[in-house]
């Protein structure tokens, strides 16, 4: 129904559907996740899934206020690890539509990437990532960095982008990463 529905645009947004049947151009990740589900463990993808399903049936007026946030949504918390810094982004990653020979957002996917300032690390998998961002709408907003900074590190990232996902899937020149929303961690 339509609650199916906008959980699973929610999902895509932040980079958790739930993929339960393999096709031959899935990773391992799908085979780890689908194997977990036919013995009975959860995975962490699917941990993450059942804390957005939590979420979402604690505040009724969630999803709905989710669906009316604005493309490029900032904020930051504190990080879990005391005296570290890092930026969480979430961006979506255009993907080919072989059929209208055209590049676009609903072709492609949405990706997690956590930059670690200290050591100008860039982490990649939402189930490490998950644990760094986990927050609740009690998190208090916490936004210290000067926007020179975050701006760099946003500029980093979207380099990132284009040497990996973008080379690797030979999209053509001008596609870009589209920000959906980015957190600093402090």
């Amino acid at each position: 129904g339509k609650v199916a529905q906008k959980t699973l645009r929610i999902s895509k947004v932040f980079g958790i559907e739930g993929r339960k049947l393999l096709r031959p151009d899935d990773d391992f990740d799908s085979l780890k996740d689908f194997l977990s589900t036919y013995e009975g463990s959860a995975t962490q993808t699917e941990k993450m899934q059942l804390d957005l399903e939590r979420l979402l049936a604690a505040d009724p007026t969630l999803a709905q206020r989710l669906e009316a946030l604005p493309g490029g949504v900032f904020s930051g918390k504190e990080h879990p690890q005391p005296g570290t810094q890092a930026v969480f982004f979430c961006f979506s990653l255009p993907g080919e539509d072989r059929d209208a020979k055209v590049w676009n957002e609903t072709a492609g996917r949405s990706a997690w990437y956590l930059y670690i300032i200290d050591g100008r690390r860039i982490m990649d998998q939402p189930e490490e990532i998950h644990d760094y961002i986990r927050c609740v709408p009690e998190t208090p907003r916490n936004c210290v960095l000067p926007a020179p900074s975050l701006r760099e590190i946003r500029q980093k990232l979207e380099k990132h982008i284009t040497q990996t996902y973008l080379k690797q899937v030979q999209a053509p020149v001008g596609v870009k990463p589209i920000l959906k929303c980015w957190m600093e961690l402090n």
